[in-house]
């Protein structure tokens, strides 16, 4: 069973348009999750809103909205006067300009979704954009309302879809400068950039995100099917920390003849991309491009 659309709307390309649905391409459905509980009943619990000061309860019809002007005072904003900044959607994805994909930071990008023609009669203007999007190896740029706020949302080919991903705003982002200028530039010899690059080339491999695995997750639900199961659940003794210390020059040689090396450099090289391998690799870095915007 497909999955109920996020949002509908139409694309439009100048004239051209087409009616679209988007759904989002992520989801955290799988992942474990826990609730609070009485510890003496095993009954879940609820949570309630308690003023700060008073400690006493607020019940629904007393909560509002406040912007802290300054430390403990607030100004309340009326449910109605956020209606007045709200944008109204008018549903509409209108594409504003194309960009060289390799010119959007990849800091910049969010929420991606899948854009998908919603019925048979917007195939044609659907796979019309898609493909000019395709042969021009460009990224569109377009506005869209979701929740009530405005976003910028970049759309590229992706398969035999769109994908859109929202864009974050400049203001969003933290100024790099603030965590990297006390970085000091210490005088690197030659041979130990030589010798790590042999090691990176030792790890040289495709990207499949299909081998990468969340083993805190896989640990969870052992974790809670052997607790449902009535078993004791051992905690694991602590790893020591090598003490040993050595150069910076030691380690990198050392790393170079450590185990696992050589098995990892064959292993990559040995199996050939398929072609499926290759679309993959070939969507994910379109996906991927997004550099440099801002």
């Amino acid at each position: 069973m497909a999955p109920r659309a996020y949002w509908k709307g139409t694309l439009k390309l100048s004239l051209v348009s087409c009616p679209v649905v988007l759904y989002p391409a992520t989801t955290a459905a799988e992942k474990t999750r826990f609730h609070l509980i009485n510890r003496e009943t095993g009954n879940r619990l609820k949570q309630q809103m308690v003023d700060s000061e008073t400690g006493d309860v607020v019940e629904k019809d007393q909560k509002g909205r406040g912007y802290e002007l300054r430390k403990g005072k607030y100004v309340e904003i009326e449910p109605e006067e956020l209606e007045a900044v709200q944008i109204e959607s008018n549903h509409t994805i209108d594409i504003e300009s194309f960009v060289p994909s390799e010119e959007i930071d990849q800091r910049y990008l969010n929420h991606p979704y899948y854009i998908a023609p919603d019925g048979k009669a917007a195939i044609d203007a659907f796979a019309v954009i898609r493909d000019a999007m395709k042969d021009q190896d460009r990224v569109a740029l377009a506005k869209i309302v979701l929740t009530n706020r405005e976003h910028i949302i970049a759309i590229e080919p992706f398969g035999k879809g769109l994908l859109g991903t929202t864009l974050r705003f400049p203001y969003e982002l933290r100024d790099e400068d603030q965590f990297f200028d006390d970085i000091k530039s210490p005088k690197i010899t030659k041979d130990m950039v030589e010798l790590a690059g042999h090691i990176l080339h030792t790890k040289a491999a495709h990207f499949d995100p299909g081998s990468f695995k969340d083993e805190y997750e896989t640990a969870l639900k052992a974790l809670v099917k052997r607790k449902a199961s009535g078993k004791k659940i051992e905690l694991p003794e602590p790893e020591e920390r090598p003490s040993n210390v050595v150069s910076l020059m030691d380690a990198l040689k050392q790393s170079l003849k450590g185990r696992g090396g050589k098995k990892t450099a064959s292993k990559s090289h040995a199996r050939r991309p398929t072609a499926r391998h290759r679309s993959a690799k070939k969507t994910h870095r379109s996906a991927a491009r997004h550099r440099k915007a801002g």
